[in-house]
């Protein structure tokens, strides 16, 4: 089984609005001391598969800072603090696309780098009701898209979609998108 590491100290080394960047210094099994270093949002995320009234799911596409290149996701972002990860959710929904929803279920979380990034990802489907403008900040430029979910899938296989949040919280809801049993004799 493997060995837990105990924690000796931990510090901030930065902060910004988004997250942290932290230093531990921790005791491995043989007594020695190590060093691990680690992003940290306290808070998490949400993010959002809006399911339209036809089954299409409602995507956005934004250009993404680090990769230089246009990204085809689901709607998400950071849970301010003192916010639920519903809360986020419908607040994302509404400023990334314009939707509101109704009939919100928590699929369910995961930790989308737990290597390197101490946060849970916490993952909704919704129903859209009704389209207003979107809210967006002065750093986002946001096209919404609307594809059948067999269509989201082969731009997954395709490479299209190659956003690992999005790809995570897909993995939570498909099943109930699509008969995942084997009908092969």
């Amino acid at each position: 089984m493997p060995k837990h590491l105990k924690k000796i100290s931990e510090e901030v080394i930065h902060e910004n609005p988004w997250t942290m960047y932290k230093h531990d210094v921790y005791e491995k099994p043989n007594g020695e001391e190590g060093n691990y270093y680690y992003l940290e949002t306290p808070a998490g995320s949400s993010c959002i598969v809006p399911v339209m009234p036809d089954g299409r799911i409602v995507l956005v596409l934004q250009h993404r800072y680090l990769s230089d290149k246009q990204s085809i996701e689901l709607p998400s972002g950071k849970i301010e603090e003192g916010v639920t990860a519903l809360e986020s959710a419908q607040k994302e929904l509404r400023e990334e696309t314009g939707w509101e929803a109704t009939d919100w279920i928590k699929a369910g979380e995961f930790n989308p780098a737990n290597g390197y990034l101490k946060t849970t990802a916490h993952v909704f489907i919704a129903e859209v009701t009704e389209q207003k403008e979107q809210q967006l900040d002065d750093t986002e430029d946001i096209d919404v898209l609307y594809r059948r979910p067999d269509e989201f899938e082969d731009m997954i296989t395709r490479g299209d979609i190659s956003d690992g949040y999005t790809m995570a919280a897909w993995s939570l809801v498909r099943h109930r998108f699509f008969d995942l049993q084997d009908n092969t004799a």
